[in-house]
C-alpha cells in the first residue's frame, strides 16, 4: 500500500461534538500522538483524508474516483485506534479485501485505484471477519476513558528500540515502568512515580522542580509543567501547553494553557485554550450519581456518561481567573468564558460570558485568537478563518 485514505463516512462524527468541528477526527489527540500520527507510524505510511466536500476540506483531501492515482490504498474509518493485533490483520489484507468487524461494520479496505467503479464507489472482492479487540472513540469522552490505554499503546510504538536520554540524579523515581525523555527534554527536582504506567516526556519540554508525576503520563514536545504541578494517571499535556496546578486523567490536545493552581480532572481540552488562574471544574456529582453531558447528535440532546466527567472544551475558548465549572459541562468553539458561581452545562460557540450569553463578535473573536496565538509564536491561518467562519454562520 501507498498511503492512507482516511474516512468518517460510517464514524457518525456528530458524536464527538464540539472537536469534530474544527478538525477530521484523524487529529483528534489521546495518547500521545493523533490518530493519524498513530496509523502512519505504525504502518510506516503516509496519510490523506477522503474528500467529503465540507468546510474543513484541505490540500490533505482526495477525491476517490477515476483520476484517482494508480497504486493500492488503505482506506480506514477515522476513529480507530491501532492496536497490535489490528494493524497485523491489516497488513495482511490483499487489494479487494475488506476487514469488517461485527459492531462496527466495515473498517478498513484495501484497494487499487483500478477498483473505484465511480465517485467514492469502489469494488469490494472479498470481506475477512475481525474478531480481536476494537479501540475506538464515538464520544468526546471517550478521550479521556481510552487515554490510558493509548499512552502505554503510543509509549510502546514510539520508544521501542530506542534509548531514552539520561535522566538526571536530582530526580526521584519510583517504580518499575521506564521513564523516557527525548532529546533536549529538561527535567530537574522532581518526583515522577512509574509505578502504575511509563512517562514519557518530549522533545524540549521542560518540567520544573517540585513537579509530582505518576504514570502513565505523556508530555508533548515544547510543553511546559510549572513549579509542584501534579499530575495524575492518564494524563495528556499535549505539544506547546503550559500545565500547573491538580491535573487527573484528562487530555489538552495542543497549544492549550492550565497554567495555574485549580483542578481539572476526566477532562478533555481543545487546542489553542486558556483556563484562567484558579479555574476548577467538577468531575464528580454531590450526589456520586450519573452525569449527563450536552450531545446534541444523542436522543433528547443529552448522554449518561458515567459517575465521573469534568470539562469538556472546544478549541479557542476560554475561561476568565476563578471560573468554576459545573460536572460535566461543555464548551463550544471560540467563546470567552466568565460569571459568577457554578456555570450552565452547556456553553455555546462563541459566546461572550456565560449568564445571559451574549455573542462574541466575529471580528473581535479573531483579534483576540490573534494575539494568544503570537504568545507562541503562531498565527491564525486563512483555513482556520474559514472553518471558524462558518461555524460562526452555521452552529
Amino acid at each position: 500500500m501507498q498511503c492512507i485514505i482516511f474516512s468518517a463516512e460510517y464514524c457518525q462524527p456528530e458524536n464527538l461534538y464540539p472537536f469534530h468541528l474544527t478538525r477530521h477526527l484523524q487529529d483528534i489527540r489521546l495518547g500521545i500522538l493523533t490518530i493519524r500520527e498513530k496509523w502512519e507510524k505504525a504502518l510506516q505510511l503516509s496519510s490523506f483524508d477522503k474528500w467529503e466536500g465540507d468546510y474543513k476540506e484541505s490540500d490533505r483531501s482526495r477525491i476517490i474516483d477515476s483520476n484517482l492515482e494508480q497504486g493500492d490504498y488503505l482506506l480506514l474509518h477515522a476513529n480507530i485506534l491501532p492496536t497490535s493485533e489490528l494493524v497485523e490483520a491489516i497488513q495482511k489484507l490483499q487489494s479487494g479485501q475488506t476487514l469488517i468487524h461485527a459492531d462496527a461494520g466495515a473498517i478498513a479496505l484495501h484497494f487499487n485505484a483500478e477498483d473505484v467503479t465511480g465517485l467514492h464507489r469502489i469494488k469490494v472482492k472479498d470481506t475477512i471477519p475481525y474478531e480481536g479487540e476494537l479501540l475506538a472513540i464515538k464520544f468526546p469522552w471517550d478521550i479521556f476513558k481510552i487515554n490510558d490505554r493509548a499512552i502505554r499503546e503510543d509509549f510502546e510504538l514510539l520508544t521501542k528500540g530506542r534509548n531514552s536520554q539520561t535522566v538526571s540524579v536530582s530526580n526521584q523515581i519510583i517504580g518499575q515502568f521506564p521513564v523516557f525523555l527525548e532529546e533536549g527534554a529538561q527535567l530537574e527536582g522532581c518526583i515522577i512515580n512509574v509505578t502504575e504506567g511509563p512517562v514519557y516526556i518530549g522533545r524540549n519540554a521542560e518540567i520544573m522542580e517540585g513537579t509530582c508525576i505518576r504514570g502513565p503520563v505523556a508530555i508533548g514536545e515544547h510543553a511546559i509543567v510549572k513549579m509542584g504541578t501534579r499530575i495524575y494517571g492518564g494524563t495528556t499535556i499535549g505539544p506547546h501547553c503550559i500545565a500547573g496546578g491538580e491535573i487527573k486523567n484528562a487530555v489538552l490536545m495542543g497549544y492549550s494553557n492550565k497554567a495555574h493552581d485549580g483542578y481539572l480532572g476526566d477532562a478533555v481540552i481543545g487546542e489553542w485554550c486558556n483556563l484562567g488562574a484558579g479555574t476548577s471544574a467538577s468531575n464528580v456529582k454531590n450526589s456520586a450519581g450519573p452525569i449527563l453531558v450536552y450531545s446534541p447528535a444523542s436522543e433528547g440532546g443529552k448522554a449518561a456518561v458515567g459517575t465521573k466527567c469534568g470539562l469538556i472544551m472546544g478549541d479557542y475558548s476560554r475561561a476568565a481567573i476563578n471560573t468554576s465549572f459545573n460536572t460535566g459541562t461543555v464548551v463550544g468553539i471560540c467563546s470567552s468564558v466568565f460569571g459568577n458561581g457554578l456555570l450552565p452545562k452547556y456553553i455555546p460557540h462563541f459566546s461572550w460570558g456565560a449568564e445571559g450569553i451574549r455573542r462574541y463578535e466575529f471580528s473581535r473573536a479573531l483579534r483576540d485568537l490573534e494575539n494568544w496565538k503570537k504568545w507562541k509564536n503562531s498565527t491564525i491561518s486563512p483555513r482556520e478563518q474559514n472553518i471558524l467562519r462558518y461555524i460562526y454562520d452555521n452552529f
